[in-house]
């Protein structure tokens, strides 16, 4: 059988900075990584983007990688597209932006804010698995294309991805656009709130969250 596509030169990632099985706080959990170089974008960070909110959050939104701002400051979502996923949380979901926790699928950004390379995942996926681990929320909501498509294992296009559940690890998942993508499109903002009611409404459990994606 050939190899999967794009695994022919796909090395295992460095061994982890942490014990996977080992019982964790988040704090304990940055502290462990923050000085990761296992992948290139380790060497060329300003800062490593861990995450931020709530360590008992019941929701979880994922984005796929830091940002120029987010980059210098060390928090998730600092930019335009950060304010615009505050007003997403605090005005459809009604809920203050520290309730929930808010990170990305790779802690370091890539070079020109380029697409994450499959070594590069490898390499974060870990943490992202960990941090889950630790918090436990009910609900995540994947933000954009990358984020949607790694968390659901697939390669359905956004467009037809959005507003739909699936799942990741177990935990019920909601994919929807990028904050990003409504500063440039503003007249999806409406179908994205309409996303957001539908997890609220799962949140508020005035419904259940019925798996419409499958890997």
């Amino acid at each position: 059988m050939p190899p999967a596509k794009g695994s022919a030169h796909r090395k295992d990632p460095p061994p982890l900075p942490f014990n996977p099985a080992e019982e964790m706080t988040l704090p304990a959990l940055n502290g462990a990584i923050e000085g990761c170089t296992r992948c290139q974008l380790g060497h060329g960070r300003t800062n490593l983007v861990f995450g931020v909110g709530n360590p008992d959050a019941e929701l979880v939104f994922v984005g796929e990688a830091p940002g120029r701002d987010e980059d210098a400051q060390g928090i998730p979502f600092v930019g335009r597209a950060g304010q615009m996923l505050t007003r997403m949380i605090e005005n459809v979901i009604e809920i203050p932006r520290s309730d929930v926790y808010i990170c990305n699928v790779l802690k370091c950004r890539p070079p020109g804010n380029r697409n994450p390379e499959p070594g590069e995942i490898d390499c974060c996926e870990p943490y992202l698995h960990k941090q889950l681990e630790i918090i436990r929320p009910r609900l995540i909501v994947a933000l954009g294309k990358f984020a949607a498509q790694f968390l659901l294992a697939t390669q359905i296009p956004i467009g037809k991805l959005r507003g739909k559940f699936g799942r990741y690890r177990g935990i019920p998942t909601l994919a929807t656009y990028h904050p990003a993508y409504l500063l440039r499109n503003a007249s999806q903002k409406k179908v994205v709130m309409g996303d957001l009611l539908r997890m609220k409404a799962v949140l508020n459990g005035e419904t259940e969250p019925v798996a419409e994606i499958y890997s």
